[in-house]
């Protein structure tokens, strides 16, 4: 190692170790809003096509293929903006990647709002994806680096809660915004984030770890320093001594290492997951209003209620894992999530489908599980990578689960066009979710271990 590798990977073990010996305080309840704040819209706008689709699909007389193109162009936009922010976020910074997805998911999404034609919607909807896409991966990393290894597990699901929580008041909203305002409405809602974008520059500092991993210590000692001297106020008493010996990591953030040794397994097992776990999401959510409407005569507002009382059990399953993660470890919870959700999908493929409501009771189930999956994920990623690379590594998971988002709806949307019995779609659904518990055996676990530890 270099006289400079080693300037910077001691200043990254002493930037780490006083921000493991920080306690939580209201500086961390403080970046995980206004970072929170972000996420929860990027959640809002995710689920925003699904909600206009039933009247899209009427107003612009779309066909099935027409529809599921309308509701994959914003996955396929995040996919792109996956991999770029990954890039950006080892490069330039988290937070200036996170405000920059912000910005331009909050003007695209005005943009759909003006859409007069379904080509002009899903341009939009495949530019605001872009957005989506980077935001969230590197807004976890940014959680997890400022997080303390004991506890780093319910700090960054409890802030995952808020973008179920988008999704859920995009559903909660769409039940009256849409028949009474109409669909534009809410995109024009969906573009508010456009105003925090410079409000998250200015008010979060950027992560010391990055800061350091990049041998810009002097400005990692300048923003440890201050959030030192913020938490100690808050705390009203003297900080503890740095006491846990760093490791150094050695990573010199080029995106093959990923790719390498032992981040090669890490690297296949985490992106399968992600993969099953948006797959089978998204094949539900995207269509669950769709298929409410279409298949059991049931009217918007119903379908839109079914579909926020999914959105909420996805919710309490998240809170409960942010309680049990840090006890239970990040293995024991994906596996038990993934078990479930194939339990649940395989119960409904049995039960036949036969009623709105009972597709809506089994939909749910399979969202508290889902929900777990997707907000352990989160946590789960930037733990498996260094500094250098961990918003690239963490962000090609999120590639996979894009994958996941773009071919779960088209396959599901293809099983509804082909006329096939509705069970087709839950089997297929359950089948995927099983191989996904199958490669989670074969996980690394993280819990209480320090970011540097697991990449040293």
């Amino acid at each position: 190692m270099t006289t400079v590798a080693k300037e910077k990977s001691l200043g990254l073990g002493s930037i780490a170790a006083r921000l493991e010996r920080l306690p939580h305080s209201r500086w961390h309840v403080k970046v995980r809003f206004l970072i929170g704040a972000v996420t929860f819209f990027e959640g809002f706008d995710l689920l925003l096509a699904a909600s206009a689709l039933p009247v899209l699909t009427e107003q612009w007389n779309l066909s099935t293929g027409q529809a599921t193109f309308a509701v994959t162009a914003a996955s396929v936009g995040m996919l792109f903006g996956a991999f770029g922010a990954g890039w950006l976020g080892d490069e330039i910074g988290r937070v200036r990647t996170v405000a920059l997805g912000v910005l331009i998911t909050g003007l695209a999404s005005i943009a759909v709002a003006c859409s007069v034609n379904i080509e002009m919607f899903a341009g939009f909807r495949f530019v605001q994806g872009i957005g989506i896409g980077g935001v969230v991966p590197i807004a976890a990393t940014y959680i997890n680096e400022i997080a303390r290894s004991d506890n780093r597990g319910k700090l960054v699901l409890l802030y995952e809660l808020i973008f179920p929580a988008g999704l859920s008041a995009a559903s909660l909203t769409a039940v009256w915004v849409v028949p009474h305002l109409g669909w534009q409405a809410m995109f024009l809602i969906g573009g508010l984030p456009v105003l925090l974008a410079l409000f998250l520059v200015r008010m979060v500092p950027e992560s010391p770890r990055w800061l350091a991993s990049h041998g810009r210590l002097e400005e990692a000692e300048e923003v440890i320093t201050k959030i030192e001297a913020e938490v100690q106020a808050s705390a009203k008493e003297p900080l503890p001594k740095p006491s846990l010996e760093i490791p150094a990591e050695e990573s010199r953030g080029r995106l093959r290492e990923i790719f390498q040794g032992r981040y090669l397994r890490r690297t296949v097992i985490l992106s399968t997951m992600w993969f099953v776990a948006y797959y089978v999401n998204h094949g539900i959510i995207t269509w669950l209003p769709s298929l409410y409407t279409r298949q059991f005569g049931l009217d918007l507002t119903t379908a839109l209620i079914y579909s926020l009382v999914s959105n909420a059990t996805g919710l309490l399953g998240t809170l409960i894992a942010a309680l049990v993660v840090d006890r239970i470890g990040r293995k024991p919870l994906l596996l038990t999530a993934l078990i479930g959700t194939t339990a649940a999908l395989a119960a409904l493929a049995v039960a036949g489908a036969t009623s709105g409501g009972q597709v809506a009771l089994f939909a749910s189930c399979t969202t508290f599980f889902v929900f777990v999956i997707n907000a352990s994920l989160y946590l789960y990623s930037p733990e498996l990578y260094p500094t250098r690379n961990r918003a690239k590594g963490a962000a090609f998971g999120g590639v996979w689960n894009r994958l996941g988002v773009i071919l779960g709806p088209i396959t599901v949307g293809a099983i509804i066009a082909s006329g096939a019995s509705l069970n087709v779609i839950f089997i297929q659904l359950a089948v995927v979710a099983a191989v996904g518990a199958i490669v989670a055996c074969f996980a690394v676990e993280t819990k209480g271990r320090t970011l540097e530890e697991l990449n040293a």
